[in-house]
């Protein structure tokens, strides 16, 4: 019976020993809370940057001319080839000129029957004048014969109009370069009737010694534009924009630097955008009227924050990052895109120097999660 007694007694005992063990134990976990997570992230200081912005781009040549005929007639030599360089005042074309210079040979002759009459007017009125002041014939005559040589004047300077016209139209058999350039297609030949008023011109003419990129700004890159650039005008912050460079059709770079000459005066109502336009040298000949390629336009920024894009999250149009508060928990802020940078985007006001955004790991992470931030590790998704 003794024995019995005391082996009941003994867990009864043990337990008053093992029972605070184990609250204990349990107290313990639930007072540490869930670990942090060790997560790469980036303390966001100010830095320079390089914004690159490309606009699709049309080339057109300084002038492009359309060659039309001033005259009717039958195109009898063609003096220059398809894509060939031309000087300014260089003949392209000749028209059968026998009927236009019928047409001066006749204007002229009446242009000389025309001065002879005027002429012959003015004698009568020299012959008239002394027999007036003497009294032998009425002065009646002698105003008849002054008007009769203002009518001859009149007969002459009109045939003389005319022989000019006439001239004129026979220098039009011949047509020249306005400006130098390279020559477009020809879809006429020899012995082809050309009108004044036909709808399709001899040839195009363009000069490209300079080259004209046309290309259009949406209104938010406008209202951009118009923030990066130093200038109280428009017209100051154009001559404020750095170089621009020309991306050709095949990737390839243009060796030229071009500059930024104009911005459109409104928006078109239909797109929404407004044209722009750049000049680029082209004394090779490398750029044709025609040609498309893009337009960049570079601007460098001296103290802004950097948020590396594989740092961010978008939704419903906005950027979101993950920022971790002096607690070690993260918040998902919305901030403004002010640009790009490489593969960074600009941040607007709403980061701040010094703030601390989590730069991987965004998939597993909620608002209020506890992170601890592990610093110069790659951003990676």
């Amino acid at each position: 019976m003794t024995i019995y007694r005391r082996f009941l007694r003994m867990p009864v005992f043990a337990a008053f020993f093992v029972l605070p063990l184990a609250f204990a134990g349990c107290g313990g976990q639930q007072g540490s809370g869930p670990q942090a997570m060790p997560l790469a992230a980036l303390k966001l200081k100010p830095e320079a940057a390089v914004v690159m912005q490309e606009f699709p781009a049309r080339l057109e040549g300084k002038v492009n001319v359309e060659i039309r005929p001033q005259v009717d007639g039958i195109l009898e030599k063609i003096y220059v080839d398809e894509g060939a360089l031309v000087q300014a005042g260089q003949p392209l074309f000749r028209i059968d000129s026998r009927l236009y210079r019928e047409q001066y040979n006749q204007a002229l002759a009446a242009q000389h029957a025309a001065e002879a009459a005027a002429s012959i007017a003015r004698l009568d009125v020299d012959k008239l004048a002394p027999l007036v002041r003497n009294k032998v014939v009425s002065d009646i005559q002698l105003k008849s014969a002054k008007a009769s040589l203002l009518a001859a004047n009149a007969n002459v300077e009109q045939a003389r109009a005319s022989a000019q016209s006439a001239r004129i139209n026979l220098g039009y058999t011949v047509i020249s370069a306005p400006v130098g350039g390279y020559i477009g297609t020809i879809p006429f030949r020899t012995g082809s009737l050309i009108a004044r008023t036909g709808t399709t011109p001899l040839t195009m003419l363009s000069d490209v010694r300079e080259v004209y990129g046309y290309f259009s700004m949406s209104e938010a890159d406008f209202m951009q534009f118009r923030r990066q650039y130093e200038g109280a005008t428009l017209e100051e912050k154009i001559r404020n924009v750095p170089p621009v460079t020309l991306l050709l059709a095949d990737g390839s770079t243009y060796p030229e630097k071009g500059q930024l000459e104009m911005v459109g005066g409104q928006f078109d109502e239909s797109t929404a955008a407004i044209a722009v336009r750049a000049v680029f040298p082209n004394e090779n000949g490398l750029l044709r009227t025609g040609n498309t390629g893009r337009v960049r336009l570079e601007s460098r920024f001296e103290g802004v924050l950097l948020v590396p894009q594989a740092a961010t999250v978008e939704m419903q149009d906005k950027v979101f990052v993950f920022r971790l508060d002096k607690s070690g928990k993260v918040h998902r802020t919305a901030f403004t895109v002010s640009g790009k940078s490489g593969d960074s985007y600009i941040a607007g006001g709403e980061l701040k120097p010094g703030d601390v955004i989590v730069t991987s790991g965004l998939g597993r992470l909620q608002d209020g999660m506890a992170v601890k931030p592990v610093f110069d590790k790659a951003p990676q998704k």
